[in-house]
């Protein structure tokens, strides 16, 4: 077995009352944010064994409790990009069962799992095995307080800007007296965050990203308008997020848990959704609309005023001048070809074999027929009938630029434009 590396005295001073003893030996496996495994060896040296009991030493139930509580603790503080700012106090305690006693010798193995909860609070089911025997269990019910900002000494932050509880920012950022950040962030050395820019909780910043600056339309005149930025996105270095224009509504938006990795552009008054991917150097030109669980590859770029339907896959090197379809392959350039559904992101995204086989289905009208006539078959056929497939018609009769539906030669298949 090898431990996972984890600062468990650092983050047990953070527990609000911490029992004088760590409880925790070593940690075994770790989901960050979901689950944590981690061991306790039990020795007959423990203090609590002095009166309970003499001569049949028992290892309390209370503390078994205190065990959990702290392995909860280090699963919700724990990060790997700075030290946490926050406490954990306990609320609750539900449903706690001992079944069995542990005694000095014992190795005590305790699983923690993250149940949804709403901050600030959270629920833990903690289960304790010894030799793979439940020996206790119980929700925990736990609070997680942010602390005060920390901000480096050499950042500089403007007079008027909001930086959330338990928000870092790094040596040599700057921030904008019109900038709203929520709590728990994570800004990163050299990022630059400007404008009327408003940040939710939990986003991580990486270095010299650049957010919130004016956007590179020759029209813009210097007028106010907005940035607005969801939780839990992830940007890599160099991300560049521009905010709108006056003439395209004013406001650029993105949703929450996307990923944009290093070098991604979304240009002014694009609007993101959420679960969304962006490859290196993926590129949004002004008022583009990409919706959620889209996916837009390395070095790709989406032509102004397009859209990229829910769970689009963009290939890598493709340029998009008309909207891409919704569950479907778009790939190549001059001009980008459709390959069909996108069969393998939707398999991962949960989808049922059934209703991947009425979009193939679907999909088969569109590759094979003339658009007015694909729709005309599609809304005929029972068999496809679903609300996905009518999002998908409803998306190529609402397309002001038209759909991409360029159907890939032989040659483009010999040649692995599909992968």
């Amino acid at each position: 077995m090898t431990a996972v590396a984890i600062d468990i005295p650092g983050l047990l001073d953070r527990l609000c009352y911490r029992y004088p003893s760590f409880l925790v030996d070593a940690i075994d496996q770790h989901e960050p944010g979901e689950r944590l495994v981690a061991f306790k060896n039990v020795t007959v040296n423990e203090d609590f064994f002095q009166g309970h009991f003499p001569g049949v030493p028992l290892m309390p139930g209370v503390l078994m409790i205190e065990t959990l509580v702290q392995v909860a603790t280090l699963l919700l503080l724990h990060r790997d990009d700075g030290k946490p700012t926050g406490q954990v106090f306990l609320r609750g305690v539900n449903d706690a069962k001992f079944r069995k006693q542990v005694v000095p010798g014992d190795r005590v193995r305790i699983e923690v799992t993250r149940r949804k909860g709403r901050p600030p609070l959270a629920r833990v089911h903690g289960v304790a095995y010894v030799n793979d025997q439940v020996v206790a269990e119980a929700e925990l019910l736990l609070a997680v307080v942010q602390g005060a900002p920390e901000i480096d000494a050499a950042a500089r932050v403007a007079e008027g800007a909001e930086i959330g509880a338990g928000t870092s920012v790094g040596p040599y950022a700057i921030i904008g007296p019109r900038v709203r950040v929520g709590a728990n962030c994570r800004i990163g050395a050299s990022c630059v965050i400007d404008g009327w820019t408003e940040i939710g909780d939990d986003n991580r910043i990486s270095p010299f990203c650049s957010i919130g600056l004016p956007p590179q339309d020759l029209k813009y005149g210097g007028e106010e308008t907005r940035l607005t930025i969801g939780r839990r996105n992830i940007f890599r270095e160099f991300v560049t997020i521009h905010k709108g224009t006056r003439g395209g509504g004013g406001h650029t938006r993105i949703g929450d848990q996307n990923l944009f990795m290093a070098y991604a552009h979304v240009a002014h008054d694009c609007q993101v959704g959420s679960e969304t991917i962006f490859g290196n150097a993926a590129t949004l030109g002004g008022h583009v609309t990409v919706e959620d669980f889209a996916t837009i590859s390395a070095l790709s770029g989406v032509h102004q005023f397009c859209r990229v339907g829910r769970h689009a896959f963009i290939g890598g090197f493709s340029v998009v001048t008309k909207d891409a379809l919704p569950y479907g392959k778009t790939v190549g350039a001059r001009p980008a070809k459709i390959y069909g559904l996108n069969t393998i992101g939707l398999v991962r995204r949960g989808f049922s074999p059934e209703l991947v086989d009425k979009l193939k289905r679907a999909y088969r009208y569109l590759l094979t027929l003339n658009t007015s006539r694909a729709l005309r078959e599609i809304e005929g056929d029972p068999d496809v009938a679903c609300p996905e497939v009518q999002y998908l018609v409803d998306f190529i009769r609402s397309s002001t630029r038209g759909v991409l539906l360029h159907r890939p030669s032989r040659r483009d298949h010999q040649t692995g434009a599909e992968d």
